[in-house]
């Protein structure tokens, strides 16, 4: 699989579940629960649920293409701290870019007691069986919005969601962004963000953070595709 960067905007996202007999887990059990032992450790919020990773992608003009399989939370996090030894499997997971109604982005500061602890992203969540329909369909947009309400508190009736998305790929990790508008600017949408998290027993969120422009790319704690989505973003400008 190919590591670099590519950035591209597609109209439809097809996305659906089929099993798959992952065989890493299974091989290094012992590194998956000795991994999930130190991670939790302190983090009592933190449990060993089922998500979604993806098995395939591929694109089809204006579509993209996406077949996920369900295995537990511990042997992501392993696969993950393994450094992605298995290069067939990736993460892919959609994500609200939040914006203010002057253009200014809203990104997350991910929470002490969180896997992902002080990295800055925006709002999302691998996808897990919620998001799954009768079907065999994993509903995407679903999981952005929900992802959005957990995180921020915010709803659907706070902001308008685009029908188009923007697939930000560096195999093993694809990210499937909407861009979601605020209609208030960014600094009252993070003062309603901040006002929101202060109510919640457990936040996700530690605080949240405005990036206006390539000066505010973090390269110390923004994940690399985000880095290149706000370069991408910005360029165009």
């Amino acid at each position: 699989m190919k590591r670099e960067i590519d950035i591209r905007r597609v109209s439809r996202v097809d996305a659906c579940c089929r099993p798959l007999d992952w065989a890493w887990p299974k091989q290094n059990r012992s590194f998956v629960e000795e991994n999930w032992k130190r991670r939790t450790a302190g983090k009592p919020q933190m449990f060993n649920g089922r998500v979604l990773l993806l098995q395939d992608v591929t694109f089809e003009q204006d579509l993209c293409r996406n077949t996920y399989f369900e295995t537990d939370y511990a042997d992501f996090v392993a696969w993950i701290d393994k450094g992605y030894p298995d290069p067939a499997i990736a993460n892919g997971f959609a994500m609200g870019a939040l914006r203010g109604s002057d253009g200014a982005f809203i990104c997350g500061v991910m929470g002490e007691g969180t896997t992902n602890a002080g990295r800055i992203y925006f709002a999302a969540g691998t996808p897990d069986p919620d998001d799954l329909r009768p079907d065999g369909t994993v509903d995407l947009a679903a999981s952005l919005t929900r992802e959005l309400a957990e995180e921020t508190g915010l709803t659907e009736g706070d902001y308008h969601v685009d029908d188009e998305w923007i697939i930000v790929q560096r195999w093993p990790t694809i990210a499937l962004l909407r861009m979601v508008t605020l209609p208030v600017t960014a600094e009252e949408g993070a003062a309603k963000i901040r006002a929101n998290l202060a109510g919640q027993h457990e936040p996700e969120l530690q605080d949240v953070r405005i990036v206006r422009g390539v000066e505010d790319i973090d390269p110390e704690r923004m994940p690399f595709f985000l880095q290149s989505f706000f370069a991408w973003v910005f360029a165009q400008r």
